[in-house]
């Protein structure tokens, strides 16, 4: 009889995202969004996020790259089952955009893995049909 078993690294992330109208300036074309972001570890090892990896892209397909070292100032460590939520942002010259990316693991056995950021929009009141 086979017992099923939780692989290793299995990191999971959910995005909640919210337009900010009292920070923007349609007018000028300045958009601001917030994202709150839950990462979860489903994995059957403690995993530590080192790194991020943005890649935002606004309406007009301009795309821009974002690289650094943790969240929020923050190198989250994560038992299985745990998880972390933090909140940032991002400005978009366009109503609407779209992000995607991945966060850089290493777990406690010492392998190194990601774990994808599946794409979400971002979009301002009324801006989509």
């Amino acid at each position: 009889m086979n017992i099923p078993h939780d692989p290793p690294h299995d990191v999971a992330v959910d995005v909640r995202t919210q337009y900010l109208a009292e920070q923007s300036d349609p007018l000028h074309g300045r958009y601001v969004f917030a994202y709150t972001v839950t990462i979860t570890n489903h994995g059957a090892t403690p995993a530590r996020l080192v790194a991020r990896h943005w890649i935002i892209t606004d309406a007009e397909d301009n795309t821009q790259e974002v690289r650094g070292l943790g969240v929020i100032g923050q190198h989250p460590h994560l038992e299985p089952g745990e998880s972390f939520t933090y909140t940032s942002g991002t400005v978009l010259d366009t109503p609407t955009g779209f992000m995607h990316g991945s966060y850089q693991m290493v777990s406690d056995d010492g392998a190194e893995f990601d774990a994808p950021i599946p794409p979400f929009h971002l979009a301002a009141p009324h801006s989509l049909h």
